[in-house]
């Protein structure tokens, strides 16, 4: 191979190189960054997947009826004197600052007490809170088993966490219930957005009780 050759091959294969390099930086800058959730992200876990219960005028439901939205899913019962209605004001108050998107979020309380939160106290008492927030309870078997899927104790417990769903119906985030209404509409506005997952390690989560 002669001289000149040599320098055409090795320009040429110069010229690629920065071809392809210039395309990694291309696509570097097209790839969204990963946004920071004030809640832990638990995006990919294999529970928390769906409900099924009753609202409170006897409408079975489940998630599946309230995709296309974010849903704050709230454990509790209507008798607790301070974390539930404390954690359900903080909600409302998060709805209301998402302002034109607050249509686009559901709240929804389920309760753990179902032989004394009747459809009509369930319904008053949500409706206190933010008058679009959906209230559901169960028979007995049917709240063991909502509760075993989201990993909750079932009974008059006070560390039971916020759970967010994001528009497609996967659950991604929990939020501790002493979250401030600001981090929880941070939060929501992301999922609304589509934020995209900062990573996939799913975090160890215990069963969520009293403690």
């Amino acid at each position: 191979m002669s001289r000149r050759d040599v320098i055409s091959w090795l320009l040429a294969l110069a010229a690629v190189g920065a071809i392809v390099a210039g395309a990694f930086v291309t696509l570097a800058a097209l790839r969204p960054d990963p946004v920071e959730f004030d809640a832990t992200d638990v995006t990919g876990v294999g529970w928390g997947r769906d409900f099924q219960l009753l609202d409170e005028e006897g409408k079975p439901r489940s998630l599946a009826d309230l995709r296309g939205k974010v849903v704050a899913l709230y454990f509790g019962y209507t008798r607790c004197p301070d974390v539930c209605p404390l954690t359900l004001a903080r909600l409302g108050q998060a709805v209301r600052l998402l302002g034109a998107e607050s249509a686009q979020v559901q709240g929804v309380f389920v309760s753990v007490d179902p032989k004394r939160d009747s459809a009509n106290v369930l319904k008053n008492y949500v409706h206190s809170f933010h008058e679009d927030f959906l209230a559901l309870r169960g028979d007995p078997a049917a709240t063991r088993r909502t509760t075993s899927e989201f990993k909750v104790e079932a009974g008059e417990h006070h560390s039971i966490p916020v759970f967010l769903f994001d528009p497609r119906g996967q659950l991604r985030l929990i939020a501790h219930p002493e979250a401030s209404a600001e981090s929880l509409a941070h939060d929501m506005r992301l999922l609304l957005r589509g934020a995209p997952v900062a990573q996939r390690i799913t975090p160890v989560v215990p069963l969520f009780s009293a403690g």
